[in-house]
């Protein structure tokens, strides 16, 4: 396989692994809700009142918990474990299949050099 085919096919699977993997996960839980208005159109103007008090600006607020974090992680690893193994099982090849249109309706994936530096996280 020649490497723009490499390219096209690892698209097409980051994709379909995103919308099964991760969407429609706890993710949904922690999207829902309420979405706060900026009229500076950068959150400055947008901030958080904590039970004590604390006036905390909407780039500093934890939007979820530690539990939460864990909860949404072990569900993606849960579901990136099953599409690894169960890949050719018929019932995931129609799931894929039903969902590949929407999911080649999203950007082009570029690689991320982060994940390529030795230490980097974030």
């Amino acid at each position: 396989m020649n490497k723009d085919d490499e390219k096209r096919v690892a698209a097409r699977l980051a994709r379909i692994m995103a919308m099964l993997c991760v969407r429609d996960t706890q993710l949904e839980t922690l999207h829902a809700g309420l979405g706060p208005i900026t009229r500076a159109g950068d959150y400055s103007d947008v901030f958080v009142v904590d039970a004590d008090g604390r006036r905390i600006p909407w780039s500093e607020v934890s939007r979820f918990d530690d539990a939460e974090m864990r909860q949404l992680m072990q569900e993606i690893v849960n579901r990136l474990y099953t599409f690894h193994l169960e890949a050719n099982d018929p019932k995931l090849q129609a799931t894929i299949e039903r969902w590949m249109g929407v999911a080649m309706k999203w950007d082009e994936p570029s690689l991320d050099h982060r994940m390529l530096s030795p230490g980097a996280r974030k």
